[in-house]
């Protein structure tokens, strides 16, 4: 017998996944992310041929997609929706970009291959994992951030502007702006201004 986790919540598990609250995916969520599947999927032979058609394909796929700004294919999200993109960001192959939360990703930024923003979180407790209860944790990376080949981005991490964060590291707490941080977990090594 399953528990009701949410018994006197009035609210879809959609409405509680917007919310940034608990839920269990259900039959409306997996229609979303088939949705974003099909554009994200799309929007890889589109690119090939058309650039102004993946673009277009690209914009209904996420929530902001500023001007200037480039994702190269593959790319793969929950929902793409919750993902914003600043003006001149250039997003290099394979992004995996989990979107049950926001991310931000903001002006000028240059994403490595396969780097990962991580949004969803899950339950410590056996029970609760086993009975598929989950949720999310926003992302926001600052304007003119770096993040090399590989990263991973955690649940609920911010990353200053003007930072870098090194290749293949992973990033389970916030950075301040204007550093170099690598390693896992990724710490900061030095300062990043110019002199």
């Amino acid at each position: 017998m399953t528990t009701d986790y949410f018994a006197g919540d009035p609210r879809t598990n959609l409405e509680r996944m917007l919310a940034g609250d608990d839920y269990i995916a259900d039959q409306e969520i997996e229609d979303l992310t088939r949705r974003s599947a099909r554009l994200a999927e799309a929007y890889g032979r589109v690119a090939l041929l058309d650039d102004e058609a993946a673009r277009a394909i690209l914009a209904d796929l996420l929530g902001t997609l500023g001007e200037g700004s480039g994702i190269r294919p593959p790319l793969h999200v929950d929902y793409g929706k919750h993902i914003h993109v600043g003006a001149r960001t250039f997003v290099n192959f394979n992004l995996t970009a989990l979107d049950v939360a926001t991310i931000h990703i903001g002006d000028d930024c240059m994403i490595g291959p396969n780097v990962q923003l991580l949004t969803p979180t899950h339950p410590v407790e056996p029970q609760r994992r086993k009975d598929k209860v989950e949720g999310a944790k926003p992302i926001v990376i600052g304007d003119n951030v770096w993040l090399g080949g590989g990263v991973v981005v955690c649940p609920g991490v911010t990353i200053g502007e003007n930072s870098v964060i090194g290749a293949g590291s992973v990033v389970t707490r916030d950075i301040p702006a204007n550093v170099v941080a690598v390693g896992n977990p990724a710490r900061v090594v030095r300062e990043n201004i110019d002199r």
